[in-house]
């Protein structure tokens, strides 16, 4: 069990690309990330769109914090200095339930956010996404479509749980095919192994994740059953 205040490490490819990358730029590989002008209110404001249950998130998994660092350092200067998310790796977080997949994605926006990164990002679970983009009278979702396609950081949750047919796999299609040619980071998680994923999602779609995004393996039990037991017997759970 890593120490309370213990760093998380980067771990494999994805510690020597982050230190390539900040050793070009005169930046200790070692060191913690600086924040940049103003985060607390621009962490603040973002928080306002994260679900309550996660607005204490951390990226404290070693990958997804190495992950995040990488992103930091990639960014481009903007008005300020500070940097703007550009180019760079998507992440993919796979794990059974209630490894705490969900978390680590949102724990993974608010570091970059405090680390005083200008950050526009959405979030959406993949049944939300398709249901957003069905075509419907006086709605349209090609523009919505155009959006996520160009948002600087795209979370898809859940991807694969919402039911397949041919349109959902065109749409996840088209959208990762944009964001994998404009090499934007894109987050997804998954309940599902990559066997399944790739089944669910299509060869195409699973061909250029493959490429596109490091991945990160979460394991171990579900973590929502000991609050869920703790409430069908709260004396239990306070004795």
């Amino acid at each position: 069990m890593r120490a309370p205040n213990a760093q998380p490490q980067p771990v494999g490819g994805l510690a020597r690309r982050l230190a390539h990358i900040l050793t070009t730029r005169g930046i200790d590989p070692t060191s913690t990330p600086q924040g940049g002008p103003e985060p607390v209110p621009a962490l603040l404001a973002a928080e306002s769109r994260i679900p309550a249950r996660y607005r204490g998130a951390t990226a404290d998994h070693p990958a997804v914090a190495a992950w995040v660092r990488e992103i930091a350092a990639a960014g481009r200067p903007g008005p300020g200095g500070a940097p703007g998310i550009a180019q760079g790796r998507s992440l993919l977080i796979a794990g059974t339930t209630g490894t705490g997949k969900t978390h680590q994605a949102y724990g993974a926006v608010r570091s970059l956010i405090g680390a005083g990164v200008r950050l526009r990002w959405k979030a959406v679970t993949a049944a939300d996404l398709y249901a957003d983009l069905r075509p419907r009278p006086g709605h349209d979702g090609e523009r919505e479509l155009r959006d996520l396609a160009r948002c600087p950081l795209l979370i898809i949750d859940d991807l694969g749980a919402a039911k397949y047919s041919e349109w959902t796999e065109e749409i996840t299609m088209r959208l990762m095919n944009r964001r994998y040619n404009e090499m934007l980071p894109t987050l997804v998680t998954t309940n599902l192994g990559m066997a399944d994923l790739r089944a669910h999602i299509g060869d195409r779609v699973a061909s250029r994740l493959n490429e596109m995004a490091d991945k990160v393996i979460l394991d171990g039990p579900d973590r929502r059953r000991p609050h869920a037991a703790g409430r069908r017997h709260p004396a239990a759970a306070t004795a």
